[in-house]
């Protein structure tokens, strides 16, 4: 017997897709058959992976975002659903860090962090689930079910335990599983499933040298297995949260760690 998991006819905006996990999430989704709009403030990075899916056969546009802009969230949003239709998927993915220990933390990189992980990633959800919610409405006024709707926030592990010298990142993402739990709630009852994936260290071109490094090592042998993961090793999950067949998935927040969370 074979499963597959098909997205055919399906509209997900990836934001922060122009590298590491967002590039992969988008590359996955436009493999199962989803029309991916790409979206980040890196429009360059953007064009090639839509070349990059184009050339594979899949269907990618290309959108211009900053998550610390109400203005430019809704400008891609509509812009999205002009271009591609309405978003039954929405990755929200971007994330941005520093590394510091509390003491030095000046309120520029509070916001910083802030601003994008928890701020930006609320309001770009919202913006999403208004439009979600309202065809939702629509097709209970027409006596039909709501089409399914997805929303997969990108957490973290540093969600979920502290972790040294990212204290203020922790507290962002932890901000995020608390929004994730809040949103399936209230959202639900329009057949929007809205769960989190919580990824532990995976080696991406933004951390690739430090993996080389001694102190990379040091964290590397401290790690349950002494590895780090892949961006491939979220391409199952991301597969399943955003498929129909994940109906009865809401308010879940899930590790991606290499069981670092419980060890």
């Amino acid at each position: 017997m074979t499963v597959e998991i098909a997205l055919d006819g399906k509209v997900a905006l990836i934001s922060g897709a122009s590298s590491g996990l967002g590039a992969q999430f988008a590359r996955t989704l436009a493999r199962a058959g989803a029309k991916v709009v790409l979206a980040s403030r890196r429009i360059e990075r953007l064009k090639d992976l839509r070349a990059e899916i184009e050339a594979e056969g899949g269907s990618a546009h290309v959108i211009k975002l900053d998550v610390t802009d109400p203005a430019s969230i809704a400008a891609c949003v509509a812009h999205a659903e002009t271009e591609a239709g309405p978003i039954d998927i929405l990755v929200n993915n971007s994330g941005v860090s520093t590394t510091q220990r509390l003491v030095d933390v000046k309120p520029e990189d509070y916001d910083f962090m802030m601003g994008t992980n928890t701020r930006g990633a609320f309001f770009l959800a919202q913006d999403v689930a208004k439009r979600m919610i309202a065809r939702a409405r629509g097709a209970e006024a027409r006596g039909e079910p709501a089409r399914p709707a997805r929303i997969i926030n990108i957490a973290s592990v540093a969600g979920l335990r502290v972790l040294p010298q990212i204290g203020v990142y922790c507290m962002s993402k932890a901000a995020v599983v608390q929004m994730t739990k809040a949103q399936a709630l209230e959202w639900g009852r329009f057949n929007i499933n809205v769960n989190a994936i919580c990824p532990g260290y995976i080696d991406t071109e933004i951390n690739h040298t430090h993996w080389q490094t001694e102190q990379g090592q040091k964290l590397m042998h401290m790690l349950p297995r002494k590895r780090v993961g892949k961006p491939e090793d979220l391409d199952g999950l991301i597969l399943l949260l955003a498929h129909d067949s994940a109906g009865f998935v809401n308010g879940a927040i899930i590790a991606v760690d290499d069981g670092l969370s419980v060890s």
